[in-house]
């Protein structure tokens, strides 16, 4: 397989000739033999029409390692993540020899740990660069437009906790009876707002966060990141010194909330590069096939340049399979 692989390599600084059915690469005295056997020779021409569609693959490492690997210089993140996933491959498939080389073979299309250690390298790079590349095409109008729905200030609020009173091995029965108890107890609480009662005088007799309730259940100034999501979300959509209408019910039980203050948002170059990562990967996960997509316009970028028709129609399937295998694991998925 290396053999194979080092002349391919070889095969692509080769003669330029041209044919009726368009760029094809043939070997210097290309009718050399490669191998005898008996009944028949095979000459080099031949040898390299068998392995090219075969090993589009390997074509694509050595085009990505001359892309990334000065770009994306191995460091020690790289190393630490490449020899985690070495490390989980053994412990998932075993510490038997014969039998891991058998996985790198089947598994992996690689003979030695080595080669495997390179191939993840190089997919480490590519993710890099996909990263890289993906961030940079981000229009202002999408950061934009996330900044005004998804950035805020800091928050204050205050809070009643209302707990589930239920053991960990109770019957579904009895946990339908606490919840139904909780959630009952915790419009009571809402009702004596409704009345005027004082937030902070109910905190203290009813809420069951023990670290917040003497002071009057204040929880401080928190990013809504900090939060649970229903919590976050319900306080997001209250008014300063409003309180929640409804009980808000989290894994903790149901909360009365009240917002007692806002910081401004920070201005937008101060979150700009927060804002470029996270849409990154929102991105890349809401779109499998946008890893490969992204693979294929970064080496269009590069002008590579096919000097066989033929090899570049089997890398153009090779790419268009996999964006399609993506797509439709996707849509099975969701």
């Amino acid at each position: 397989m290396k053999k194979k692989y080092i002349l391919l390599v070889m095969i692509l600084g080769l003669l330029l000739v041209s044919t009726g059915c368009g760029k094809k690469i043939e070997l210097k005295k290309g009718s050399g033999v490669v191998v005898s056997v008996k009944g028949g020779k095979i000459s080099a021409n031949e040898y390299y029409e068998d392995i090219k569609e075969d090993n589009i693959s390997r074509i694509i490492d050595s085009i990505d390692h001359t892309l990334f690997d000065k770009k994306y210089e191995t460091d020690d993140e790289e190393e630490e993540q490449v020899q985690s996933q070495i490390d989980q491959i053994k412990s998932t498939y075993g510490s038997d020899e014969d039998n891991y080389k058998l996985i790198l073979r089947q598994s992996f299309g690689v003979e030695s740990e080595k080669k495997l250690k390179e191939a993840l390298s190089l997919e480490y790079k590519r993710n890099e660069a996909v990263e890289d590349y993906v961030k940079k095409h981000l229009t202002d109008s999408e950061i934009k437009k996330y900044y005004n729905e998804n950035i805020y200030g800091d928050v204050k609020a205050s809070h009643i906790l209302i707990t589930l009173n239920v053991k960990d091995d109770a019957s579904e029965t009895e946990k339908a009876e606490a919840e139904e108890a909780a959630l009952k107890k915790a419009n009571e609480v809402i009702d004596k707002l409704k009345d005027g009662e004082d937030f902070k005088k109910l905190a203290k007799k009813y809420s069951d966060d023990e670290k917040t309730s003497l002071n009057g259940g204040d929880l401080g100034y928190f990013s809504y990141d900090d939060m649970l999501e229903e919590f976050s979300e319900a306080t997001k959509k209250l008014k300063k010194n409003e309180y929640t209408k409804e009980p808000v019910k989290t894994e903790l039980g149901y909360h009365i909330i009240l917002k007692t203050g806002e910081k401004a948002k920070p201005k937008l170059s101060k979150v700009k590069k927060e804002i470029k990562e996270t849409l990154k990967e929102e991105k890349l996960a809401n779109d499998m096939a946008l890893y490969y997509e992204t693979l294929v316009d970064i080496r269009k970028e590069s002008k590579i340049k096919w000097n066989d028709d033929e090899l570049k129609k089997a890398y153009n399937d090779y790419m268009n399979d996999l964006i399609e295998t993506a797509k439709k694991n996707q849509s099975s998925s969701n």
